[in-house]
């Protein structure tokens, strides 16, 4: 998608100097080869600060952005970890295991080096990727470095990103309006603009000649379309999005939006802008509603782990009885408290949508257009069942005193009639009743949570851990209490 980043890895080894160079090197020609054609190994091998100095310009001068530092041997502490420092994009340690030679001119002693490695990394105060196994064979770093990949992507990313809000955010959605200087700690732009900018820039689109050949991309993607008639209002919508993203991202590279949907918009746009939404989300530009800005920045992470579309969805009601034993009892082993329906007025895209068609939203009908018998300005949405398949459900978030947060749940959406109106599944959450009273209540998380169509769980605790991120919460197992979780239930 051209809205995140493209990883271009490289690795540079380390050679501590009373241990052979010539080792550390054939274990660097090992992993590259392993890791594939798309690795740049660095030829300078860094036993010093000066090599190291000379590594990092070399790989930078190659194009790369994400970088492995591989222990082929012991390392040398400070050399190895001011490349860190010098190096400004992500970065990855490794350690090499013995095995492919003898155990006197042929040891390296890295598994030794990594534990000195990390505590001078501390010393430093930098951030960088060890994974689980640190230390292994050139195949299962190769493993390993693949793993980096898509938490690379998201923290380049996110450094990367600026989120286009158009506010102000709803003042009954106070959840929503998490304070945002964390977002600068992250070095996420922002600009937060006004319901009026937005109106001005689509009115000066009105005759655009573009539009026609959108509408004829919007009524291919809907098929029969019972409400065609609004197609141009949502045209010229989705093209005063566009043009705003490219002509206001400036130094940026990437871009999602927050906006506001409700309750002004219907009346002054004439329309709901949930099927837009899911247009751009299709297109890899998250577009959160109700001006929900960590909804919009969580949707964009999970955009760059998963390399696909995501979703924003209201936490929103319980699985009726009826629904359950109609859908889902004797055919999933999730109990009623294990599921929930996510919901949204129509923002999810088509590709993830059974039988995805255009409606209205029925509950701002009820106020806005009460008396008409078929909707007009409430047109607008993408509904349909969500797909059935995995998901990941997860969050970041800031709280009141700008500390980020985060959750992360692996589930699935059964493949269950909702038998409701708009984007909406029914949700298997493992010990979901407890997840929702532990964590999204106790922790007092917003009504948002962002989909990833997949398991991500792996990927995105670790984005998160880069982030410094100290508070990331799981739905955790029967067998393991909530620090608050009442042991007499």
């Amino acid at each position: 998608m051209f809205n995140t980043p493209t990883i271009r890895l490289g690795v540079i080894a380390v050679s501590r100097s009373c241990f052979p160079k010539a080792l550390s090197e054939r274990r660097r020609s090992a992993l590259a080869n392993a890791a594939g054609n798309g690795v740049y190994e660095c030829p300078i091998t860094v036993e010093s600060e000066i090599d190291a100095q000379n590594a990092v310009a070399d790989v930078l001068a190659a194009g790369v952005n994400a970088l492995v530092v591989y222990l082929g041997n012991f390392g040398p502490e400070t050399p190895e970890t001011l490349i860190a420092e010098w190096f400004p994009d992500p970065i990855m340690y490794i350690a090499a295991a013995e095995g492919d030679g003898d155990l006197f001119d042929g040891r390296g002693d890295a598994y030794c080096g990594l534990l000195n490695c990390s505590y001078n990394l501390g010393l430093r105060g930098r951030a960088a990727y060890i994974p689980e196994n640190p230390v292994g064979s050139a195949a299962e770093l190769a493993e390993r470095i693949a793993e980096f990949v898509p938490i690379a992507k998201a923290v380049l990313g996110i450094r990367g990103l600026k989120i286009i809000a158009f506010g102000p955010r709803p003042d009954d959605f106070l959840a929503c309006n998490a304070p945002i200087k964390a977002l600068y700690d992250l070095g996420v732009a922002v600009e937060e603009n006004s319901e009026l900018d937005l109106l001005a820039a689509y009115n000066a689109h009105a005759g655009d000649e573009r539009i026609p050949a959108k509408i004829d991309e919007m009524q291919a993607e809907l098929g029969s379309n019972k409400y065609h008639g609004v197609l141009p209002r949502l045209a010229q919508y989705e093209l005063t999005l566009l043009d705003w993203a490219e002509s206001h991202k400036g130094t940026r590279k990437y871009v999602a939006f927050a906006n506001k949907c409700w309750p002004a918009f219907q009346t002054e746009f004439k329309f709901v802008p949930c099927y837009v939404n899911s247009r751009l989300t299709a297109m890899g530009i998250p577009a959160a509603c109700e001006v929900d800005i960590y909804g919009a920045l969580s949707e964009f992470i999970g955009l760059c782990v998963s390399d696909k579309p995501t979703t924003l969805l209201d936490i929103n009601n319980t699985v009726p009885q009826s629904i359950y034993d109609k859908s889902i009892a004797g055919k999933s082993s999730a109990k009623l408290s294990d599921t929930f329906m996510g919901f949204h007025c129509g923002n999810t895209c088509a590709s993830c949508l059974k039988d995805p068609h255009m409606g209205y939203q029925l509950i701002m009908k009820r106020s806005l257009e009460p008396d008409l018998a078929e909707p007009d300005i409430t047109r607008g949405t993408l509904e349909g069942n969500i797909k059935p398949g995995d998901v990941t459900l997860f969050r970041l978030q800031s709280t009141a005193d700008t500390r980020l947060k985060a959750y992360i749940a692996h589930g699935e959406v059964l493949d269950a009639d909702c038998e409701s109106f708009g984007g909406i599944g029914a949700f298997y959450i493992p010990e979901m009743g407890r997840f929702y009273r532990h964590v999204l209540i106790e922790k007092r998380y917003p009504h948002h949570g962002a989909v990833a169509f997949g398991h991500y769980g792996k990927q995105l605790f670790e984005v998160f851990k880069y982030l410094g991120v100290t508070d990331v919460s799981y739905n955790q197992p029967k067998s393991l209490p909530y620090p608050n979780e009442n042991p007499f239930v």
